[in-house]
């Protein structure tokens, strides 16, 4: 439940109108200018650039699917995930906040960003979990070696599997990225194969990110072009933006290689953290969320957050709202972790935060009487590109003006609907 006095209930009317009036404007460089092929696909020769089916939607898909839960040793979770500008959604998940058995202190989570399709993101995140279990490499003694070979090799086994299903389904062009956490009583289990990240926050500070799997890195290049390829545009052939996920196996085919020297490799990267009480908050989230705001900025905005609202589906939900106003293009899903040490409902923050809208819905009267007064249209792009350029105090560290967008889109109709010319009495028709 949001519990600012000024909360900034979801309004869709009003996003749907923002994104009719601002966003519709996005250039068609990035809604397939440069051929309009998504990650993972390339035209055929002979075609016709026209014909070319753009991966972007003329307008976003705004719905959004929520989750939230805990485990009996205190984590609380939640998930939020939208299709965005993307033509399909392609982003799944899996949550699990108490493994079984001898494992029902352990947790796992993990998003699955799928590209070239959403068939092979969804088939991991079913069977990935299954796969790491049957390694037998993690049990009540927590061997932090053990469980990083059980996580690899559960990678491994996963692909291995996916490539026989992908052939039969002709699946064999899609892939998917994967982070994940594995959360024992003693460790955090960071996992990454591709571009989306994890990122753990303790004492307000970023204390632990993933490295992007990047075919321009250095050591993921020297194995894509010890594997045959190439890479040009960023991208391994000019195509896949990423040098690690499942699937993709018309990458995976270098003779006398092993599956981890091809050019996707499949194995992912495991680094393990030993848990502290000043642990406040675990992120995972797809490259959509990432490609607009950097660690630091996510987990001071979320830090922010979480001292005004009680309900993480609703800062999942405004960690969304940000990333689609700062213009991310891509599907946009983020699960978060709190764990016990998480910053708490505080009167002073909720005290601030109803200031700032406050002070937010007068600037907006404000600009709109300015704007009236000097007989221009006070349309809310005008309305908004004005208050762009203010100075604003108390805004959301990491989120800035955007993260407020949705309590000034409804201050500015308040504003249209108070200035809406009034129809005399007796003249309104019959």
């Amino acid at each position: 439940m949001r519990t600012a006095r000024k909360g900034s209930v979801e309004m869709p009317a009003f996003v749907r109108q923002l994104v009719k009036e601002t966003e519709k404007r996005v250039s068609s460089f990035f809604k397939g200018g440069r051929g309009g092929a998504a990650e993972g696909e390339q035209p055929g020769k002979g075609e016709k650039e026209e014909v070319i089916p753009s991966p972007y939607l003329d307008r976003p898909v705004l719905d959004k699917l929520m989750e939230e839960g805990c485990a009996r040793w205190g984590l609380t979770y939640a998930l939020g995930s939208m299709q965005g500008w993307r033509a399909n959604m392609e982003d799944f998940h899996n949550c699990v906040p108490q493994l079984g058995g001898e494992l029902a202190d352990w947790s796992f989570f993990a998003v699955f960003d799928g590209h070239a399709g959403s068939m092979v993101a969804q088939y991991c995140s079913q069977h990935l979990l299954g796969h790491i279990l049957a390694t037998g490499g993690m049990g009540p003694e927590d061997d932090p070696e053990k469980v990083k070979g059980a996580i690899i090799e559960g990678f491994l086994q996963t692909d291995k599997h996916l490539h026989s299903v992908a052939r039969r389904e002709g699946w064999e062009r899609g892939g998917t990225t994967v982070v994940a956490t594995l959360i024992s009583p003693y460790y955090i289990y960071f996992t990454n194969c591709g571009d989306s990240r994890a990122m753990l926050c303790r004492s307000g500070q970023v204390c632990f990110s993933t490295e992007d799997h990047k075919p321009y890195s250095p050591l993921e290049k020297e194995r894509i072009e010890s594997a045959g390829g190439s890479v040009s545009f960023q991208r391994i052939n000019g195509s896949l933006a990423v040098s690690r996920a499942l699937g993709d196996f018309s990458y995976k085919g270098a003779e006398n290689r092993t599956p981890s020297q091809q050019m996707v490799s499949p194995e992912p990267e495991v680094c393990v953290v030993e848990r502290s009480p000043a642990d406040e908050f675990l992120v995972l989230a797809c490259d959509g969320v990432w490609d607009t705001i950097s660690n630091e900025e996510l987990c001071a905005f979320i830090h922010n957050r979480l001292r005004v609202c009680t309900d993480l589906r609703d800062v999942c939900s405004q960690v969304i709202d940000l990333c689609l106003y700062k213009g991310s293009l891509d599907n946009i899903s983020i699960i978060l972790l709190c764990f016990p040490g998480a910053p708490q409902l505080s009167a002073e923050a909720l005290h601030q935060e109803a200031e700032l809208e406050d002070l937010l819905e007068s600037k907006v009267a404000e600009i709109y009487n300015e704007l009236c007064a000097r007989g221009e249209e006070p349309d809310l792009l005008s309305v908004l590109t004005v208050l762009a350029s203010t100075a604003i105090p108390g805004l959301p560290p990491g989120g800035g003006i955007q993260s407020k967008r949705n309590c000034i889109i409804s201050a500015y109709y308040q504003q249209r609907e108070t200035h809406k010319p009034t129809v005399p009495n007796g003249l309104g028709g019959s």
